[in-house]
């Protein structure tokens, strides 16, 4: 087994790790483990390249693709000659990172129609058969959670942890949580979570608890989100804080202040959303989140390393 700081990985190491490395990894980094994540099919801010590359040339180790339909793959931004469901392997291998997926778990009783971006569709969907599409295709990081107003509840993410888990076994990391209430008015707020969630989410097999970074959320205070993740832990998760309320748009100083925030709480993971405007966070704010937590040493150490080592 490889062990070694995911901090101190290239994209060889980063490319032929299983789930335990990459858990390991994420441990032993303390803190210091950044993820942004990027809309599938937004046009990217830098028109040919896509948001995924730009955020990964500002520090972000792990790149987490929202609004991926697994029955229509496609990553804006790409070269256009890919194969379609060659677009996650060959963004790991253009940009020597590890990637995730969001897949949605709508619950029946409260999924709500609506014809903005988030609508959802079948291929977004937390289900088994999408979970080991996802990881033939080559992502190694599944996360369960919800987009704005598409019913997503912490009965549906727990009942999805479990197909998903059963269905890929090892095969890859699977993350759950919400970031915001996602259409479900009774869990948002201070109730959008609880330590009865996590450690169900953490029975039924998910490996880290993703939960609303301090600040972000109202009611969730640096003094709750430590206690959360500190369920989290004794459940044997590790936790993921998240900005998924555009405050990934805001100024540098605020996104200082929630990365300190969340690194005082105890995380893991630093997630950064995608809708500074929409599609990624600033990009400036993911190099300002990186250094308020590693520092401008690995910070660089991470933008500068070549994907050919």
């Amino acid at each position: 087994m490889l062990k070694k700081r995911l901090l101190d990985c290239g994209a060889a190491d980063l490319g032929k790790m299983n789930r335990a490395e990459l858990l390991y990894a994420i441990r032993a980094s303390e803190g210091r483990v950044m993820v942004s994540e990027n809309i599938a099919i937004t046009q990217p801010l830098l028109n040919n390249v896509s948001n995924a590359e730009l955020a990964a040339s500002q520090g972000a180790d792990i790149l987490l693709v929202n609004m991926f339909d697994t029955e229509n793959p496609e990553i804006r931004g790409l070269p256009s000659d890919i194969e379609p469901y060659s677009v996650l392997s060959e963004l790991e291998r253009l940009t020597g990172r590890i990637i995730g997926v969001n897949l949605e778990a709508v619950d029946p009783e409260f999924s709500m129609a609506h014809d903005d971006i988030w609508q959802m569709k079948p291929g977004r969907a937390a289900t088994a058969v999408n979970a080991l599409k996802l990881v033939e295709m080559g992502a190694k990081v599944l996360v369960l959670t919800g987009n704005p107003n598409n019913g997503v509840s912490n009965r549906s993410l727990g009942q999805a942890v479990s197909e998903v888990r059963k269905a890929v076994g090892d095969r890859a990391v699977v993350i759950t949580g919400k970031m915001h209430g996602a259409g479900i008015v009774q869990e948002s707020g201070n109730a959008i979570i609880n330590e009865e969630d996590i450690a169900w989410f953490a029975s039924q097999g998910a490996d880290i608890i993703l939960l609303p970074a301090p600040g972000t959320v109202p009611g969730m205070s640096q003094d709750k989100v430590a206690s959360l993740i500190d369920c989290a832990h004794s459940h044997g998760a590790l936790a993921m804080t998240a900005i998924g309320t555009s405050q990934e748009g805001s100024d540098v100083s605020t996104i200082r202040q929630i990365a300190l925030m969340s690194k005082m709480a105890g995380a893991d993971l630093h997630h950064i959303g995608d809708t500074g405007y929409l599609g990624i966070a600033l990009p400036e704010n993911i190099f300002a989140y990186s250094v308020a937590i590693r520092g401008i040493r690995h910070t660089y150490t991470r933008i500068a390393r070549s994907v050919n080592r």
